[in-house]
C-alpha cells in the first residue's frame, strides 16, 4: 500500500471532493463512550533532512512536505478555526504533534524558529478543554519520523539519546497536567520508508524491542497510557501480539477502501489485534480516499468488540497552514458527518 508520503499530488482533488459543511450545520453530540479524534500538527518536521528527486516531481511550495524548516510552519488563525468546527462537529480530542515546535525548558536547542513557549502551550490546552476537546501530546520516536529531534536524531540507542528522550517525555506531561494517553508514533521504521533518506537508520530485532519498552515505560511512569502506530505488527505479528503490554492503546491505520483482510496486511491486523484482546481506536485519513473515514467506522464496529474499541481517529497528514484548509475543514466534516449518522455506509 502507499506510504503516508505519498498523497503528494493528490491533495487539491481530495479536498474539493470532501466538503461536506459542517460548519453550518448544527452542532453535533458524539456518541457516549467513543473518542472522536483529530491529528493537528504543530511540527511537520519528519521526513527527512532534504527533498528526494526518486520521490517525483516536487513544486516549489511543495518541498515543505519532505524537508526539514529551521521555522515554525503553522497558521495561528487556522488552528483557532479547525479547532472549533472540531468542536462543533461533536468531537471530543486532538492529537497534538508538538515535535520541534514547542521551545522546551529542558531542551531548548531543539525548537525551531518562532516555537511556541511553554507557557503558551499551556494556554492553549486551557483554551482546548474549555472547548470540549481532550488535548493529547504526541512526540513520533519513530527513526523514520524523528527530524525533530535535530542532532539526537542521529544519537539513537545512546546513553544522550535515551536521557533526552526520557526529559522530553517528563516536560511535556508535566505541560499536558498529566495527560490520559501519550502517542509515541513509532511507525514506519522500516528500510523501505527510509530508502531515499539522507541518513537510514533502522531499529531492528533486540533493539527495537529495548527502544519500544523504554519508551512504554518512561510514559507509564507519568501514568499516561501508551499510544502508538500498530504497522510494526503488518511484518512482525508473531511477536507484536505476544510481546506488545495490552496496556499500549492501539491505533492501526489503512487509507484506502478495500476493507477485505484477505487482501490487505494493514485491514487484516485490525482483526488480529481483536483477536488478540488489544484496545484499538482506527485510523482513517482523507489524504487519498475521502471515504476511508465512513469505511474504517463501519469496518470497525463490525470486527472490534466494543469493550476494545475506544474510538476512531481523523489524520489529515497536513501542516497547519492556510494552503491547505480546506483540506482540513474536510477532514473535520467527514468525522461530524459520521458522528451525525451513527452508522456510516461503508
Amino acid at each position: 500500500m502507499p506510504t503516508r508520503r505519498e498523497f503528494l499530488g493528490t491533495v487539491a482533488a481530495t479536498a474539493a471532493a470532501t466538503r461536506l459543511g459542517a460548519a453550518d450545520a448544527a452542532p453535533a453530540t458524539a456518541p457516549a463512550g467513543l473518542l472522536w479524534g483529530n491529528l493537528l500538527h504543530l511540527s511537520f518536521n519528519m521526513w527527512c533532512d532534504r527533498p528526494v528527486a526518486s520521490w517525483g516531481p516536487l513544486k516549489k511550495e511543495d518541498v515543505h512536505f519532505v524537508t526539514v524548516a529551521p521555522h515554525l510552519r503553522f497558521d495561528q488563525t487556522l488552528w483557532d478555526d479547525l479547532t472549533a468546527r472540531m468542536a462543533k462537529a461533536g468531537m471530543n480530542l486532538v492529537v497534538i504533534d508538538l515535535g520541534d515546535a514547542v521551545r522546551y525548558d529542558g531542551h531548548p536547542e531543539i525548537a525551531v524558529r518562532n516555537a511556541w513557549t511553554p507557557a503558551k502551550l499551556r494556554d492553549e490546552l486551557k483554551r482546548l478543554r474549555q472547548l470540549g476537546l481532550e488535548p493529547i501530546p504526541k512526540l513520533n520516536f519513530s527513526t523514520a519520523h524523528d527530524q525533530w529531534l535535530g542532532h539526537y536524531s542521529r544519537m539513537v540507542a545512546t546513553p544522550t539519546y535515551y536521557k533526552v528522550c526520557e526529559e522530553l517525555i517528563a516536560e511535556v506531561c508535566a505541560l499536558f497536567d498529566a495527560p490520559r494517553f501519550f502517542h509515541l508514533g513509532y511507525d514506519e521504521e522500516t528500510i523501505g520508508n527510509q530508502a531515499q533518506y539522507a541518513l537510514a537508520i533502522v531499529r531492528q530485532h533486540e533493539l527495537w524491542w529495548h527502544d519500544f519498552r523504554f519508551f512504554i515505560a518512561a510514559v507509564e511512569r507519568h501514568k499516561a497510557r501508551p499510544w502508538v502506530w500498530s504497522d510494526y505488527a503488518w511484518a512482525h505479528g508473531d511477536s507484536y501480539y505476544r510481546d506488545v503490554p495490552r496496556s499500549v492503546l492501539q491505533s492501526n491505520w489503512y487509507y484506502g477502501l478495500t476493507f477485505d483482510p484477505a487482501k490487505e496486511k494493514a485491514v487484516r491486523a485490525y482483526v488480529d489485534l481483536e483477536r488478540h484482546g488489544f484496545d484499538q481506536l482506527p485510523t482513517a485519513s482523507n489524504w487519498s480516499a475521502p471515504e476511508n473515514f465512513a469505511a474504517t467506522v463501519a469496518f470497525a464496529r463490525r470486527h472490534i468488540d466494543p469493550a476494545r474499541l475506544k474510538g476512531f481517529l481523523q489524520t489529515p497528514w497536513m501542516p497547519t497552514v492556510e494552503k491547505f484548509r480546506a483540506h482540513h475543514e474536510a477532514a473535520i466534516d467527514l468525522v461530524a458527518a459520521a458522528i451525525r449518522t451513527g452508522r456510516p455506509a461503508p
